[in-house]
């Protein structure tokens, strides 16, 4: 499942195709907005529908599951790998962000996809670039409340890629849960003609979550960042049991991962999955969400819990 062989052959008319080869699903790799817009449109034009994956590549497992999800769904899946300058703040890990192209574009070829997006700085923010994307409220709490800045840098990407490749629908990963709340916020709000579908977190086998951060850990490091999706697994199991109050567990998570050397709390939240709004007390569905660091490298992960 998820290998650009076994999917149908589109039947376009090759001439048509300058640079996209889609009835022999070669992959393509595209480099500027006007010409991604052009495959679009080609494909658009022929009635066939566009899945995109929006990535700042070192594509690992849980991105893979994002676009062979695109490649269930769409005749065409565009990857975007885009390590966007405007969601880092001034003390964050742009300058050593893992980067490493040809490793990407063979993992999401073997995934589905059949065109990578990968523009330069240069090509999405151009000299006197001045215009941003704001939500208001969503961003606010969470990672928007210890990151200022992050959403609208994402909000403002995100809207630039939908731009340039047109889709019907994008993937995005339920681990980072609050981004794909603010980026359907932003999608309803400006009437965008497209889909958001978000994936579920793919872990490691011993439960950490996926990250392209989790290369940054040295193996105490690994083990105590452990803590968090244990700490989640017992606020899931408070919950089954009858707990309703969130301080009481939030209490329980703090002590799991503060009994760890080399973890930090940056938040515990328990929040409504949509407004990201803190809840006083549990009724239908919340958000449980964690940012700690391990060492210096800061982690995210969550979990959904219903009653």
């Amino acid at each position: 499942m998820g290998n650009r062989k076994d999917r149908p052959a589109v039947s376009i008319a090759h001439s048509l195709l300058p640079s996209f080869d889609i009835n022999g699903r070669k992959m393509e790799i595209v480099h500027t907005v006007r010409d991604m817009q052009i495959e679009s449109d080609i494909v658009r034009k022929v009635g066939k529908s566009i899945g995109f994956v929006p990535t700042m590549g070192y594509l690992h497992e849980g991105h893979l599951s994002l676009i062979r999800l695109a490649w269930e769904k769409a005749d065409v899946v565009v990857v975007s790998i885009f390590v966007n300058p405007t969601q880092f703040g001034p003390e964050e890990d742009l300058d050593k962000y893992p980067r490493d192209f040809g490793r990407d574009e063979k993992s999401a070829s073997e995934a589905g996809a059949d065109i990578i997006f990968y523009p330069s700085v240069e090509e999405m923010y151009p000299d006197g670039y001045a215009t941003y994307v704001t939500v208001d409220r969503l961003t606010e709490t969470l990672c928007g409340a210890s990151r200022p800045g992050h959403f609208q840098g994402v909000t403002t990407v995100c809207m630039k890629l939908f731009h340039a490749v047109k889709p019907d629908f994008a993937v995005f990963g339920q681990k980072d849960a609050q981004q794909a709340a603010v980026i359907r916020r932003m999608v309803k709000d400006l009437n965008l003609d497209l889909e958001v579908v978000t994936g579920p977190i793919v872990r490691e086998a011993d439960g950490l979550a996926m990250s392209s951060r989790n290369t940054y850990l040295s193996a105490e490091e690994r083990g105590d960042a452990l803590s968090l999706h244990q700490s989640l697994e017992l606020s899931e199991e408070m919950i089954r049991k009858g707990e309703r109050n969130p301080t009481a567990i939030i209490e329980v998570i703090r002590e799991t991962i503060d009994a760890k050397e080399k973890t930090r709390i940056d938040y515990i939240e328990i929040v409504h999955p949509e407004t990201m709004q803190p809840l006083a007390k549990i009724e239908d569905e919340a958000l449980i969400a964690l940012a700690v660091f391990a060492g210096k490298t800061r982690l995210i992960d969550n979990t959904v819990v219903r009653v």
